[in-house]
């Protein structure tokens, strides 16, 4: 088992592509130049950050038992910006990545549904995370650490009447 100092030291070794201020991609495919060389290996294939981000996103968000993703503040907001008329939800929500040339490193944040076996809940969501993350991007997954933040209680979403309402 790798700590994560090790696997961080692993994933930077290779440098990455900066593309701009906010754009960070890096290369998965190094390609080579030349009408000699086979079509498919001309030219570089790059995966920005964001690519991996919401991958990994989407991927945790279909395991059952995973109620929410983020932390208490990231929630709050989030929520608010589901509300805004054209809003759309950020699947990148409580998912922090680092990327090297052929690996990357993933945190995932997670809110689970009360009574569902959390250790199941981690290992199923490791699992889909890093399949689809493999699949969809080539990249090695080398670690997928797993927080659970909290836990999401049947009467959190029923709503209380406000019994001392000053108004009718």
């Amino acid at each position: 088992m790798t700590t994560s100092t090790q696997t961080a030291q692993t994933v930077k070794d290779v440098p990455a592509v900066r593309t701009g201020p906010s754009v960070r991609t890096t290369a998965v495919s190094g390609g080579a130049t030349g009408a000699d060389q086979p079509a498919a290996d001309r030219g570089r294939t790059s995966i920005a950050d964001v690519v991996v981000v919401k991958v990994a996103g989407i991927a945790a968000r279909e395991i059952p038992g995973v109620h929410d993703m983020g932390g208490g503040l990231s929630r709050t907001i989030g929520a608010v910006r589901d509300r805004v008329p054209g809003g759309r939800p950020n699947v990148g929500r409580g998912v922090k990545v680092e990327v090297g040339e052929r690996q990357t490193a993933i945190d995932l944040d997670l809110v689970v549904e009360y009574g569902v076996p959390i250790t199941d809940v981690a290992r199923d969501v490791r699992e889909n995370v890093i399949s689809a993350v493999e699949r969809v991007t080539g990249l090695e997954v080398v670690e997928v650490n797993v927080t659970i933040n909290d836990v999401h209680l049947p009467e959190d979403d029923a709503e209380t009447p406000a019994a001392d309402s000053r108004v009718e």
